[in-house]
C-alpha cells in the first residue's frame, strides 16, 4: 500500500533524474496521486518509457529532456513545462548519483568538479530555475536528494560525500530563506536502494550489505518515493528544513 494524499490531485510536479530508479518511482507515485508530472533527465528514451508507464496507468506526464548541470537547458525545459502543464507546485530535484568508490588521493580535479557539478550545483541550478514562480505565488514544496553518504563517512567517493552534505546545507539555507514566502524545502537522504548495478553483485557481498541494515533489508525506490509524496503534500505543511534519513536504521540522528 502506497500513501495517497488527495490534496495533490490537480497539482503540477517536476522531477529531475526521472529516467530510472528513485526519480522514476517518485514520478509514477506523483502521477498516481493525481498530479501532472514533468519528467527531466538526459536520457530521452528512458524518459519516454516512464511517461508511457504513467499514461498507461491513467496518469499525465510530459517529457522535458535536459542536462541539469546547464542553466540554459533547465530554462528551456521550464518553458516547455509552463506551456504544457502550467505553474509548478512541487519540485523534486533528484538528479545525480556519482558515488562510485574511489581513493581520494587519486581523484583528479576534473573528476572532483564533475561530481560536485552533477550532485550539488545541479540542485542549486534546478531550484533557481523553478523556485521563482513558487515564491511569486506564495506556495510550493521543494524536495532535494541527499544521501547517507552525506550524513556519515561511507565507501562513496569523497566528492560525492561532500556534494551530498552540501545538499543538506543548501536545503536548510533555502528553507530558512523561503519560509516566510510560503515555500518549503526538505531533503531525503537514502542509503542503499535497489538498482540495476546491484544485480551484478556477488551473492555473498549482497547478503552482507543486507545484513548491515538493522531493518534487515535494502531500500526500494518506492520507499523513497513514499517519503517524497508526503513532503510534497500539505500533510507535511509544518515541515521545512528537514532531512529525512531513509536508511533502514543505519543512520539514526
Amino acid at each position: 500500500m502506497m500513501p495517497m494524499f488527495d490534496d495533490l490531485a490537480g497539482r503540477v510536479a517536476v522531477v529531475t533524474g526521472a529516467s530510472r530508479g528513485i526519480g522514476a518511482a517518485t514520478a509514477r507515485l506523483f502521477a498516481a496521486s493525481g498530479m501532472s508530472v514533468a519528467l527531466i533527465a538526459r536520457d530521452a528514451d528512458a524518459l519516454e518509457d516512464v511517461r508511457e508507464d504513467i499514461w498507461d496507468a491513467g496518469g499525465r506526464a510530459i517529457v522535458a529532456p535536459a542536462d541539469v548541470t546547464r542553466p540554459d537547458a533547465l530554462a528551456f525545459a521550464a518553458k516547455h513545462v509552463a506551456n504544457e502543464l502550467g505553474d509548478v507546485d512541487v519540485l523534486a530535484a533528484f538528479a545525480g548519483g556519482n558515488g562510485r568508490p574511489q581513493l581520494s588521493e587519486s581523484m583528479s580535479p576534473p573528476a572532483w568538479r564533475a561530481i560536485l557539478d552533477g550532485d550539488l550545483s545541479s540542485v542549486f541550478y534546478t531550484i533557481q530555475t523553478f523556485a521563482p514562480g513558487m515564491l511569486e505565488r506564495g506556495h510550493g514544496s521543494i524536495i532535494t536528494m541527499s544521501s547517507a553518504a552525506g550524513r556519515t563517512p561511507s565507501q562513496a567517493n569523497v566528492a560525492y560525500a561532500v556534494a551530498k552534505a552540501g545538499v543538506v546545507m543548501l536545503t536548510r539555507h533555502l528553507a530558512a530563506e523561503f519560509a516566510t514566502r510560503g515555500v518549503r524545502v526538505n531533503a531525503l537522504a537514502p542509503s542503499a536502494v535497489r538498482n540495476q548495478k546491484m544485480a551484478g553483485m556477488p551473492a555473498a557481498q549482497f547478503d552482507a550489505m543486507v545484513r548491515s541494515f538493522p531493518l534487515g533489508r535494502i531500500g526500494e525506490p518506492n520507499d523513497i518515493a513514499a517519503a517524497a509524496v508526503y513532503l510534497a503534500s500539505d500533510a507535511s505543511g509544518w515541515v521545512t528544513g528537514a532531512t529525512l534519513d531513509i536508511s533502514g536504521g543505519k543512520i539514526i540522528a
